[in-house]
């Protein structure tokens, strides 16, 4: 087995012991960005009022963070294309820590414009933290790709959940210095993202995505084809890898929509900050805490059932918010849904974009479907307040309930094509035996020969 010199010789025995030491390296990184990135959301508005002097203005950073986010996404897959996971995850944290300190500035100088630019750079750490469930996958077989995402977006539970009770510490470190209390959290974060690309530089070798190509060599007109320009081309030649995006961007959309609104919801009918913050938490609780078991259920089921469930969750979702009214149990329960479906269509529906494309073009497309997913959610999240001005709450779940009508299409046609359970390998072939097809089935045994042989070797 030939290997590039950067990349030590790996054999089918070294493989679990590297997925784990793999999957290690992106849980400690992703603890550490789910603290940072709440920060953002916890205090961009503060400081776009501050800053801007205009509440009407409170709403443009967290957009900023949000536009940086999928601006981001494809030139850091385009280096993670042409050199690995390694420096793309590495370059996204320092670019956010920059981010994080032209924030701070821009409180001290009194700057909006260059609040807005940092909070564009800010969200490169968002980046790094969806790039990352990619990387997970990397090394895992396709009977395990599900788990391992799964694993690495558990792991934002725990940042995710502290992050925002660091703030209000963070921020008195810095009474009687030049930097507002309110800024002050943002040096913490660019402190905590430089120790996250820190555990990457240092612990995340060999590159996961390298070795990948390593085993797995292309021998078929795929292969050097490394472009995003060859992501589009990849997307639009596979028919699942068009379901897999539409499902992450339209789970993504629907979530942010109906999320980002829920505070108006229950502000207008006399909840207070308290309960605000319970019905949020409740709600990331349901995005992340259940991961691993959508991990489970999308390798064991298959990513088709798993869609299917995230369709039927949303919709649930949906129903439930929209019909709750003054009743704030109700739409506790509709926000925690809501995540449970999310949960469920990011990860079946980046298992499904994994399997479904070799890897010469895998990192690109995967930066492609972090473009369409933040900038479908930032116009959906945009869109929302519009709706929500004009005729209500209850009207925009309806209408998220309907995005989910084309990804509920798409996975149904597919559901009813005979070939559709099965989920081509990295070289282009079948899934070897004992690998669940997209419909829960046992794909059947791949002709032996060295294509077997390298699809074994990936497998572990």
């Amino acid at each position: 087995m030939t290997t590039p010199r950067s990349i030590p010789a790996v054999t089918a025995a070294d493989l679990p012991a590297l997925q784990r030491r793999t999957s290690a390296v992106l849980i400690a990184s992703q603890i550490l960005g789910g603290l940072g990135v709440p920060i953002a959301i916890a205090l961009a508005p503060v400081l776009a009022t501050e800053v801007g002097g205009s509440e009407a203005l409170s709403g443009l950073a967290s957009t900023a963070s949000v536009a940086g986010t999928a601006l981001l996404s494809l030139p850091l897959a385009a280096l993670m294309t042409a050199r690995g996971r390694r420096p793309g995850l590495v370059l996204a944290y320092l670019i956010g820590a920059l981010g994080a300190g032209l924030v701070v500035l821009a409180t001290v100088v009194n700057s909006f414009p260059l609040l807005l630019l940092g909070m564009a750079a800010f969200g490169a750490g968002s980046s790094a933290n969806l790039q990352a469930r990619f990387a997970a996958a990397d090394l895992a077989g396709p009977d395990r790709r599900g788990r391992a995402i799964s694993t690495v977006i558990w792991a934002t539970t725990i940042g995710s959940v502290l992050g925002p009770n660091i703030t209000a510490p963070a921020g008195r470190l810095f009474r009687g210095t030049p930097v507002p209390e309110t800024a002050g959290p943002f040096l913490i974060a660019a402190c905590i993202f430089l120790l996250a690309g820190l555990v990457v530089a240092a612990l995340l070798r060999p590159d996961p995505l390298l070795t990948a190509r390593a085993l797995a060599p292309d021998d078929g007109p795929a292969a050097g084809k490394r472009s995003l320009r060859a992501a589009v081309a990849a997307v639009r030649a596979a028919p699942m890898a068009r379901l897999a995006l539409v499902t992450v961007a339209v789970s993504h959309t629907a979530m942010v929509s109906i999320m980002v609104m829920t505070p108006v919801h229950l502000g207008r009918h006399g909840a207070d900050l308290q309960l605000i913050g319970l019905v949020i938490s409740g709600h990331i609780a349901g995005m992340y805490a259940f991961s691993p078991v959508m991990g489970w259920l999308s390798d064991r089921l298959g990513r088709l059932a798993v869609i299917g469930l995230a369709v039927g969750l949303l919709a649930c979702a949906a129903l439930l918010a929209g019909t709750a009214g003054h009743r704030d149990g109700q739409t506790a329960a509709g926000l925690f849904v809501l995540g449970l479906g999310w949960s469920a269509g990011m990860i079946a529906g980046s298992a499904l974009l994994t399997d479904s494309v070799p890897p010469a073009a895998r990192a690109a497309v995967q930066g492609l479907s972090d473009l369409t997913m933040n900038t479908a959610a930032g116009v959906g999240g945009a869109v929302a307040g519009v709706i929500v001005a004009q005729w209500g709450y209850g009207p925009l779940n309806a209408i998220g309930a309907c995005l989910l009508l084309p990804m509920a299409a798409l996975a149904l046609r597919r559901s009813l094509r005979p070939d559709s359970g099965r989920t081509p390998d990295p070289n282009g072939e079948r899934t070897a035996d004992r690998t669940p097809d997209l419909n829960g089935e046992q794909a059947a045994a791949p002709a032996e020969g060295p294509a077997a042989d390298r699809n074994r070797c990936l497998k572990g």
